[in-house]
């Protein structure tokens, strides 16, 4: 198995697949998270073709842009390894990185784990934080046409997953209910140290957005 021949296929794959994606999970969103998960790697005991191709299949049919399916995006990949004679067990792993890397309201008992699932799961949360976490959540809400901010409507910290796929909350209560929530989260040292420095970040900006919006701070109480 030539291994380098078939990260460069599936490179090619997936910018062909997702060169007409919705902006915050096109094709640079997946090369931001191939990028972070080679270097949160490279601190880690991990089976690095899998992580690669993990990170680089994660979003191949993000549930949220198929009516709420998660089996999409796996068989995709499935079908795609299959094709390109990739042994059965790497095959499995890599879809078991699809279906529990994202976070889906953060609430639902994940039953698969491996170091390599922890990196790629990392380097996806990473880019859902910072100056460009904040770029693809209002990116998001756009295309769905939500509101940017609703003091009345408090978030909830309780969804369900279930819940959470049907949200259509204004942006800003995605802060809370996803994005400040993965600094505590994250499962390898170097993604630890580096979502720290993008939360406070978001934790600036959002006090910037308040001071502008004309309130001090958010009044919910969690």
């Amino acid at each position: 198995m030539d291994k380098e021949q078939i990260i460069a296929e599936t490179t090619e794959f997936v910018q062909q697949k997702l060169k007409d994606a919705e902006g915050g999970h096109d094709w640079f969103h997946i090369q931001r998270v191939l990028k972070n998960a080679r270097e949160i790697a490279a601190g880690e005991d991990v089976n690095l073709f899998v992580v690669e191709l993990g990170a680089l299949l994660h979003d191949i049919a993000d549930y949220k842009f198929h009516n709420g399916d998660e089996s999409v995006g796996p068989k995709i990949a499935r079908d795609f390894l299959e094709r390109k004679k990739v042994p059965e067990t790497i095959i499995q792993h890599v879809e078991n990185i699809i279906k529990w890397v994202s976070f889906k309201g953060g609430n639902e008992q994940q039953t698969f784990n491996s170091p390599e699932l922890q990196v790629v799961q990392d380097a996806d949360r990473l880019d859902a934080l910072g100056a460009i976490g904040i770029a693809r959540t209002f990116n998001y809400g756009g295309f769905k046409n939500r509101p940017l901010f609703d003091p009345d409507i408090k978030p909830n910290l309780n969804m369900s997953k279930e819940e959470y796929k049907k949200s259509t909350a204004p942006t800003i209560n995605h802060f809370y209910e996803k994005l400040l929530l993965l600094k505590d989260r994250m499962n390898t040292n170097t993604g630890k140290k580096l979502a720290a420095e993008r939360h406070d970040f978001m934790e600036h900006f959002l006090k910037e957005f308040y001071e502008e919006w004309g309130i001090t701070s958010q009044k919910w109480d969690f």
